[in-house]
């Protein structure tokens, strides 16, 4: 294949565009950047648009450019100075998708019988939401709700942040943190807030119930308005000297605690004769 050397060709500023959220949401389009977030959006079918990929990351990462291939997928060459164009990260890892939009409606990520979900409200950092992302992922949660005031899910960091996270669960953006509370209510879950206001921490709040946890902002957390939306204030006990966990940390220890929680119990129902965990 012929090789993209100008970085002022119209596919390449075609793609360059995608990292403003102007042009991303009026595409419905965004950037993944890097062999893992590629690999799992190829893992979805329809996803992918388009894939660039420079000589060295062609041969070493042999697979993912065959797969796109094979699911239809046109594959362009790209110069380095076209892929540093492209990305925005100091060292590109030479591999970077063009996908469409994976977002979908809350009530189909927040369903009855959902047992774990994660809303931010008025998150703004976008490592941090990426993080949060991953961890709730790894968490088993069925979803994460990007409120309306909360940072982009296809911002460029946030994406690598989600380490291909962003393509595994639902994920929903735009809604106020007042519909995604009273959804996640009316699906059966209970809602805790994490904040440092908390009157009982984690220790003493039982967890083993369907939970969707409400995440506030890294800096002033959530304002009195949003707590009150929730069933219950919880904190996360600090056993040392830290004044406090950035936001990352604490909703892993806090969606970790509900899904151990959870799958004690389940555990313990489908087994009753086995010692808890």
């Amino acid at each position: 294949m012929a090789e993209l050397t100008n970085i002022k060709s119209p596919r390449v500023k075609a793609a360059r565009r995608l990292t403003k959220r102007a042009f991303r949401d009026r595409d419905r389009a965004f950037l993944a950047e890097g062999p893992q977030a590629v690999r799992e959006a190829l893992a979805l079918k329809d996803v992918t648009v388009e894939l660039f990929t420079t000589v060295e990351a062609e041969t070493r990462h042999a697979d993912i450019v065959a797969a796109a291939l094979a699911a239809g997928v046109p594959v362009h060459r790209a110069s380095g100075e076209v892929m540093s164009e492209l990305t925005q990260t100091v060292t590109p890892q030479g591999l970077l998708a063009v996908c469409r939009f994976v977002h979908v409606p809350l009530a189909e990520a927040v369903p009855r019988g959902a047992r774990l979900v994660a809303i931010l409200a008025h998150v703004r950092d976008p490592g941090n939401a990426g993080t949060v992302l991953r961890t709730a992922d790894a968490a088993g949660a069925d979803s994460v709700v990007f409120t309306d005031a909360s940072v982009d899910p296809y911002n460029g960091k946030c994406v690598r942040a989600s380490a291909g996270s962003l393509f595994h669960l639902p994920v929903v953006t735009g809604t106020s943190v007042a519909d995604a509370v009273r959804h996640a209510r009316e699906a059966g879950l209970r809602v805790f807030a994490a904040d440092g206001a908390g009157t009982r921490t984690l220790d003493e709040v039982a967890l083993d119930a369907p939970a969707a946890w409400l995440f506030g902002n890294e800096a002033w957390g959530l304002p009195p308005e949003l707590l009150a939306l929730a069933d219950e204030v919880v904190r996360v006990p600090i056993y040392g000297r830290a004044e406090s966990l950035n936001l990352a940390t604490a909703a892993a220890v806090c969606l970790y605690a509900s899904a151990r929680a959870q799958r004690q119990t389940l555990h313990s129902v489908e087994d009753p004769t086995t010692p808890a965990l």
